[in-house]
């Protein structure tokens, strides 16, 4: 909870938010905005929206294939992993869409070409691509809505989201997004960046627990072994439950001495707190509430989180915020819950008012 800024909640600035938590979840802007700001003491609206626009984040499609915010000096790291997996090359992606791996890393020379110093929206994209000879059955395929196809380019650092166009999402090269941009490092180099941030972030994880984040099973379980393998003594393995989970030697010392947190959390939906280590992690949601936090087409609640571990959801209806406290978590702290509305309400700058009920 300390190091996710929860508990205590944290004074970084909104890119320094996103550093800490090694991207932040956006494909709902409104929850994206709020997980960056429950984690501020002090917060403004639209402060994601103005950090976006002076380059000190960026907004690109990231691990496991959502859109993300990243700062851009480490952003090409985690991009840098995803991109290794190649997942573009398999045969299944190849049948689908009806490209090769070859027609896609020419397809790739156009896509950089045509967004070389400009911001197009989609459809000005997919017209400068369809109009190249031999590209033009890819319009469907790039009208897509979850943009399936030109996911790959994000990750190999060809393209992310700018500012966007009226109702419209514009593309611009990242060099274009942000003067701090760094660019990709090579995956190793980049594997001790990510871990290292990772662990300092959600550890202690399991190996498995770093995959699912990242990628979901497009980069190999023997590659992360090895890319984990290669930090040598800078982890060290501690046991939980009977597990064996990795952390970084030098927060042994700060895991040993914490002590057992009682804050009680409103996050919102996609947030990192449980994306990070993953849903199926039973220690942050018990395994028999899973499917009440992850819902179907990969819906993620939002969720209460009390003593680290989450123990309800909540949703809002109007100025009612409505908490579903998991009966099996005994008595609701509704002091605390009420408390914990009250800092929504100034967040959100309108008055909440909660209903407690037991699901």
């Amino acid at each position: 909870m300390q190091r996710q800024l929860l508990d205590p909640v944290g004074k970084l600035p909104v890119a320094g938010v996103v550093r800490r938590l090694c991207g932040v979840q956006a494909q709902v802007a409104s929850s994206a905005e709020l997980a960056v700001r429950v984690r501020r003491q002090t917060s403004r609206p639209g402060e994601v929206s103005r950090a976006l626009s002076e380059g000190r984040i960026i907004r690109t499609w990231a691990m496991r294939g959502t859109l993300h915010l990243l700062t851009p000096d480490e952003g090409g790291a985690f991009l840098s992993l995803i991109a290794s997996g190649r997942s573009w090359e398999r045969p299944s992606w190849q049948k689908y869409f009806g490209v090769t791996p070859k027609q896609l890393d020419a397809l790739r020379e156009v896509v950089r070409e045509a967004l070389d110093g400009k911001a197009l929206t989609r459809e000005e994209l997919i017209a400068a691509v369809i109009a190249r000879r031999g590209y033009g059955h890819l319009g469907e395929a790039l009208r897509e809505g979850w943009g399936t196809l030109l996911k790959p380019y994000a990750w190999q650092g060809d393209l992310c989201f700018g500012p966007s166009r009226g109702n419209r999402v514009t593309f611009v090269r990242p060099e274009d997004a942000s003067s701090r941009w760094a660019g990709l490092p090579e995956p190793d180099e980049a594997a001790a960046i990510v871990i290292v941030a990772y662990l300092r972030a959600y550890g202690p994880a399991t190996v498995e627990n770093f995959r699912n984040w990242l990628t979901r099973g497009r980069v190999s379980a023997r590659q992360i072994r090895t890319w984990f393998g290669a930090l040598g003594d800078r982890l060290a393995e501690v046991e939980v439950d009977g597990e064996r989970r990795q952390v970084l030697a030098t927060d042994l010392e700060d895991l040993a001495s914490a002590k057992p947190t009682r804050a009680v959390r409103l996050l919102p939906g996609f947030d990192q707190y449980v994306l990070g280590p993953g849903t199926e992690d039973s220690h942050v949601i018990p395994a028999a509430r899973r499917r009440a936090v992850s819902m179907q087409s990969g819906w993620i609640s939002p969720v209460v989180v009390a003593g680290g571990i989450v123990k309800g959801t909540w949703n809002r209806a109007g100025d009612e915020l409505r908490v579903g406290w998991f009966k099996e978590a005994g008595v609701p702290p509704r002091s605390q819950i009420n408390a914990e509305v009250e800092r929504l309400s100034a967040i959100l700058g309108r008055s909440l008012r909660a209903a407690i009920r037991l699901a």
